[in-house]
């Protein structure tokens, strides 16, 4: 996999949302065209979601700083399963939690050239990927989250807009929980 630029020199308030997965990159999207930002979502295959999300969080910061931008956010999607584990995925928590290392480390790094690095944590999302589960599983599960459901992809998006915002102008290396109160 290479670095390449994302089109050139990114100026203004810009936002970069890595990962996510197709749905939740898509209600991400939405949240933030009906705000009017400016955003650029990647979606990133599991398969390379730690490698992606350098590579991304990499060719984003270069383009921001080409352009100048003086308020930049990068928001990287990781899982409440790069805290918790999840028996069966152990390759898959080892790397959700280098996405978290990641973005704690690019919030140091980035801090002082007014780049803002977070990552959202979902738990369990109702989304077509959870097609493979079962309603018994889907009901077990729930039970276990305090708000007793799955998170829907446009909570996590809203979680995602905040962090992009003004309102959040002072969280950098942080890994937010959308989980319902879940620690599976």
């Amino acid at each position: 996999m290479t670095t390449k630029s994302l089109g050139g020199p990114l100026r203004g308030r810009l936002a970069v949302v890595t990962g996510g997965g197709g749905v939740i990159g898509k209600a991400i999207c939405d949240v933030l065209a009906e705000k009017a930002a400016q955003v650029i979502v990647a979606d990133i295959n599991l398969a390379t979601a730690e490698e992606g999300t350098f590579l991304m969080t990499k060719a984003a910061v270069q383009d921001m700083l080409a352009g100048g931008v003086t308020e930049g956010v990068v928001v990287n999607v990781s899982s409440l399963v790069a805290k918790t584990g999840w028996k069966g995925v152990c390759s898959y928590a080892a790397s959700e939690a280098g996405i978290i290392g990641l973005t704690k480390t690019a919030a140091l790094d980035l801090a002082d050239k007014g780049i803002r690095c977070n990552a959202v944590l979902p738990g369990l999302t109702e989304t077509p990927d959870q097609r493979f589960l079962t309603e018994e599983q889907k009901q077990d599960i729930s039970s276990r989250v305090p708000l007793g459901r799955l998170a829907q992809p446009t909570e996590v998006a809203d979680v995602v807009v905040f962090l992009c915002s003004p309102e959040s102008s002072y969280m950098t290396g942080t890994a937010v929980e959308v989980t319902g109160g879940s620690a599976f």
